[in-house]
């Protein structure tokens, strides 16, 4: 008889569409190969719809904030029930932007130079701090968002104008802007699953160019880099995988320039929807998208 599966999905999160998109495609797998299978959200009658379903695994097909950041995993851990990917404090320290940076730099990954911020310089001095540590342009992002949600590439005259869209966040990260190549690792489990190159029609790699599929990013598979330096994009990307603690899944986003890798930051739920580059990435290497899922629910089912 075929395991029962709880999916998690939806959620508060700015990436609730993504993630019911995610959560739909993994069910629609599962089903048709005779699991099965409840999707259900994170809300008040989560903890009910575990005791009454009592699941084998759960799937955690949510993304974003209290996703993947520590919170439903924290939930999940009351449970003796088997979830998928990283666990407390590797999900919540990859979610961090700084904290995970830290730790790159500490552990001597190449990654852009930062500096946060909480608005609490007077423009000069903002314009000075950026012009000595880290020049124009430069990349604004929350520091616990994925999917690219409120990331920009400003420049001086439009720097305080999107500064003023993110007042919410009480404090975000502006990092240097690196140009050249766009290059997003899978690691599945202690294996180095492969690479792909995105170049995308837009500015960057942003939210629509992930999502949108009209946006025409332009998918290359394999990526066209020499032996060796392939093998240090995967080394580095495996190293961060490890020494963030994570399982299960992951995906790395690097950018390539000046023939050094950056590593901008580490995905430990990365999507599951059509356009999602893991899916593709193991497809490439000949897994398909059922023994992918199958592979995640197994590797759920060995932690503790």
């Amino acid at each position: 008889m075929k395991k029962k599966i709880l999916i998690i999905s939806g959620g508060i999160s700015k990436e609730r569409l993504i993630s019911l998109d995610t959560g739909f495609q993994v069910a629609k797998e599962l089903k048709k190969n005779g699991y099965k299978v409840k999707i259900v959200e994170p809300n008040n009658s989560l903890i009910k719809n575990i005791k009454e379903f009592r699941p084998n695994v759960i799937f955690n097909a949510l993304h974003g904030q209290f996703g993947e950041d520590g919170y439903i995993q924290t939930i999940l851990e009351s449970f003796s029930i088997p979830y998928t990917h990283s666990g407390v404090i590797a999900s919540s320290i990859a979610m961090d932007k700084e904290i995970s940076k830290k730790i790159f730099i500490t552990n001597r990954i190449n990654t852009p130079k930062f500096f946060t911020y909480s608005f609490d310089l007077k423009r000069s001095d903002l314009l000075k701090k950026i012009k000595k540590k880290l020049k124009f342009p430069v990349v604004i992002k929350p520091l616990n968002e994925g999917s690219s949600v409120n990331v920009y590439i400003c420049n001086k005259k439009n720097i305080f104008k999107i500064l003023n869209t993110l007042k919410n966040y009480k404090k975000i990260m502006i990092e240097e802007f690196i140009g050249g190549r766009e290059i997003q690792v899978a690691i599945m489990g202690n294996r180095k699953l492969g690479a792909i190159e995105l170049k995308p029609k837009r500015k960057f790699y942003d939210y629509q160019a992930k999502y949108n599929s009209n946006a025409k990013t332009e998918h290359i598979i394999p990526v066209n880099l020499k032996k060796e330096k392939l093998k240090q994009l995967m080394n580095m990307a495996y190293k961060a995988h490890q020494i963030i603690g994570c399982r299960g899944i992951t995906r790395s986003d690097f950018k390539f320039y000046n023939d050094k890798f950056y590593l901008l930051e580490i995905n430990t739920q990365p999507g599951m929807t059509k356009l999602s580059l893991v899916p593709e990435i193991a497809a490439y290497k000949g897994i398909s998208f059922l023994k992918l899922i199958q592979w995640m629910l197994k590797d759920a089912s060995k932690k503790k």
